[in-house]
């Protein structure tokens, strides 16, 4: 793989920190510097305004606006919804002697950033050189609050080096900001006011009517006096601050956003809503709101840090994946989703693809079962707008969209959308994998089993017979790997729809016998028929699985054997990304793979299939995967460690947890590879821990890698927080709290308590 480093940060265990400005990385550190909270997200701009190259943006979780497309063939969408850039809240002017401060053109020394792990903050410092010789020291500090979901924090600092004076200053909410993509504001100004301290604004979005309320409060143990200053999509408060030489003075602006995404307040509802937790803010003390923030995430940190010795690179990489994780989604939330770039930037659009379930629901499930849940609750809540999509399709049960902010399928390409059916069978796996490490059942029987019927029910209708073969399959299809266009049953397809109609089937009978109720309610509420149950079962049995039995290698779909062979090692490094540089169809006319399909499946349900393999096909499909999608590497990785391929494992591995702190894309400017970042996190409990979830119970293969000293994770297990560290002399596991449970630990079953399991290392398990 042809990805070098762009290294410019400080390596630091807790914090990710930046020295000296550099114009032409600002984008890149904005996306790095991100803060969200599920509910909002903001870039880590510069709030006090920059005439150079920046993306402003300001997010909230299903907040979408909406525009046409031209298409017109049936089944083809002809809109599509997209995250829309929302208020600025961090709106900041500052001025000294008429001159605004404004980092592209501004003088300025000792600039610094850090982005705290351990606290939540955002601080960025510098001292400006102002024109006639003065020097004042600024520090830009915020915070979007973990444990209050529509709370925002901003604290501006200034200290006068060399003189005494005054320091203009303009502050307020600005729904102006362009939407890139669009270029221009999506919003409309329905109502602003400024009285009793609170200066609010409330807008609504130009076509989808999505409304948010914006307001906030200020707080100084300096005299302000500030005025109100509006115009359209624009309230803030102008003030003046008295600076003494040597002396630092602050103020704070706590910030509320309320959205209604739902549309189910009238205007006036919204803004008294939006108003009561502006009064709530003013009540807030500021360092009660840091402490809190603080509080939250040293919990976080006992229950899922990931430590590493030896690495220091790696170690502060995954700390900053396991950061930006929760950072974006921890399942307050029913109902939101998790987009490609989570809350950093406007690429992909801000929406959900099938990566949720296949890469980022493991996270989740072992650290956030709560969070977990709400994933899937997504799925749930969307199941009307699934079943629509079916019937436009001309199929019947739910068709869930491969890209999706509401539900509502909005990819514009209809290769992809039209053709990408493992959508559904991710969310049947996700639901099967959920339930079957946290036995919710509760879920499974009341939510669950009708999703498995829906979804059952498209793919029963979706496939067809093959007139020589007699097998059922998928044709006109494009499975996980993007490379391969309207192929005949893909491999991964046809495998992911013979497990959904095995469970789907599995789960109905579990439902007839325990809980009989429950399951006349399910049917009469699907109407559910027997013969269905039949079909299913018919098709599950004679679903092609294409597969050469000689040499033990599933055949990606129908002909790949006989394509064009392409050594992916003679391209051009300047041919990449091959998405910009080579014709669109030359993409389809190889055996070349753009991420894994086959060793995905085989990832997915490990325990079904041998050792001997997953070799094989590892063997065959790994020289041929270009790894055009930054959620290709890890996979790779993974079933390297259990092959043996150590080495080669740690090469896949290297950039994984710092593929956006080294830009090795070169497209972190973008936003966050958020998918890729729940990648990383597998790469390292499924890689070098070993850890399959899909057997009969929680399984571990530790191996080492050698420039490791020791490493340790935390997984939740039947409600048992386990702690697992490896190191040569052994491995050590403990339940942390919980109680006691049992695993596998290299194919013997352990019993894990609060005492501590010591194992020794496996031969030949210490990675090169």
């Amino acid at each position: 793989m042809a990805k070098v480093a762009d290294k410019y940060l400080k390596v630091d265990p807790w914090s990710v920190m930046e020295e000296g400005f550099d114009p032409g990385r600002n984008r890149v550190s904005e996306s790095i510097f991100s803060l969200g909270n599920e509910y909002m997200g903001v870039r880590g701009y510069p709030e006090e305004g920059y005439s150079g190259d920046m993306l402003l943006g300001s997010y909230f979780n299903g907040l979408y606006e909406e525009h046409a497309i031209g298409n017109h063939y049936k089944g083809i969408i002809r809109s599509l919804r997209y995250m829309v850039n929302a208020v600025d809240w961090l709106y900041t002017r500052i001025t000294v002697d008429g001159e605004q401060l404004d980092l592209a053109h501004s003088r300025v020394k000792n600039f610094r950033r850090r982005l705290d792990f351990r606290t939540g903050t955002y601080c960025r410092e510098f001292v400006w050189l102002l024109e006639g010789g003065k020097e004042l020291k600024v520090t830009f500090t915020r915070l979007v609050s973990m444990t209050m979901s529509h709370l925002g924090l901003q604290q501006v600092a200034f200290e006068p080096l060399n003189f005494s004076g005054e320091v203009q200053v303009l502050t307020g909410l600005d729904f102006g900001a362009v939407h890139e993509e669009r270029g221009q504001s999506m919003w409309k100004s329905l109502h602003s006011a400024s009285a009793q301290g609170i200066t609010a604004i409330m807008a609504e979005t130009l076509t989808t009517g999505n409304r948010l309320f914006s307001g906030f409060v200020l707080q100084s143990a300096a005299e302000l006096n500030p005025y109100p200053v509006e115009r359209d999509r624009f309230a803030g408060q102008s003030f003046a601050l008295s600076l003494i030489e040597g002396e630092r003075i602050h103020y704070t602006k706590l910030a509320v956003n309320y959205a209604d995404t739902d549309k189910v307040l009238t205007p006036e509802e919204l803004w008294e809503k939006g108003i009561q937790l502006a009064v709530e803010a003013a009540g807030l003390e500021t360092n009660d709101v840091f402490a809190a923030q603080a509080a939250y995430w040293n919990g976080i940190w006992e229950t899922s840090d990931i430590s590493i010795e030896g690495d220091e690179e790696n170690q502060q990489g995954i700390r900053f994946c396991i950061f930006q994780l929760y950072q974006t989604y921890h399942g307050d939330h029913p109902g939101y989703n998790i987009g490609a770039k989570g809350l950093t930037g406007e690429a992909y659009r801000g929406l959900a693809f099938w990566d949720t379930e296949s890469y980022c629901l493991p996270f989740y499930m072992f650290n956030n079962p709560k969070a977990a849940r709400s994933l899937l609750e997504f799925r749930y809540k969307t199941l009307p707008e699934a079943m629509l999509r079916a019937g436009d399709v001309d199929c019947e049960g739910a068709c869930y969209p491969i890209a999706t902010i509401d539900g509502t399928e909005s990819c514009d390409l209809w290769q992809h959308s039209n053709l990408q059916l493992h959508v559904g069978t991710a969310v049947s796996y996700g639901i099967w994998h959920y339930v079957k490490n946290t036995g919710d059942k509760a879920f499974l029987y009341s939510k669950g089993a009708e999703m498995l019927i829906q979804i059952s029910r498209f793919y029963a209708t979706r496939g067809q017979w093959g007139a020589r073969s007699g097998q059922y399959g998928y044709f006109g299809v494009m499975g996980p790997d993007e490379f391969q266009l309207m192929v005949n049953n893909n491999c991964y397809i046809n495998l992911m729809a013979k497990k959904l109609f095995e469970y789907t089937n599995d789960t109905l009978e579990e439902m007839r016998r325990s809980v009989p109720e429950q399951f006349a309610e399910l049917v009469a509420l699907t109407a559910l028929r027997e013969e269905e149950l039949i079909d299913w079962s018919h098709k599950a049995e004679h679903m092609k699985i294409p597969a050469d039995p000689a040499s033990g290698v599933y055949e990606e779909h129908d002909g790949f054997f006989d394509m064009p062979h392409m050594d992916i090692h003679s391209i051009p490094v300047t041919d990449f990304p091959l998405y910009s540089n080579w014709s669109y169809d030359r993409l389809y006319r190889y055996d070349m793979i753009k991420q894994p399909d086959v060793l995905m499946f085989m990832f997915l349900y490990n325990s079904e299939f041998t050792r001997e393999a997953k070799l094989a096909n590892y063997e065959y499909y790994e020289p041929r995967c270009i790894h055009e999608s930054s959620l290709s590497p890890s996979i790779h990785s993974i079933l390297a460690s259990e092959i043996g391929r150590h080495e080669e494992a740690y090469r896949f591995f290297e950039f994984a947890t710092r593929l956006d702190l080294d830009n090795y894309n070169r497209n972190t400017r973008e936003g966050l590879h958020t998918t890729s970042i729940a990648a990383a996190w597998m790469n390292i409990v499924y890689g070098f821990g070993g850890m399959r979830s899909d057997g009969e119970l929680l399984s571990f293969s530790p191996s080492l890698p050698e420039r490791w000293t020791s490493y340790s994770f935390h997984v939740q297990y039947e409600g048992v927080l386990i702690r697992l560290a490896v190191a040569q002399e052994g491995v050590q596991l403990q339940a942390v709290s919980g109680g006691c449970t049992e695993i596998m630990v290299y194919g013997q079953r352990v019993s894990i308590s609060p005492d501590n399991v010591m194992l020794p290392l496996a031969e030949g398990l210490v990675a090169g």
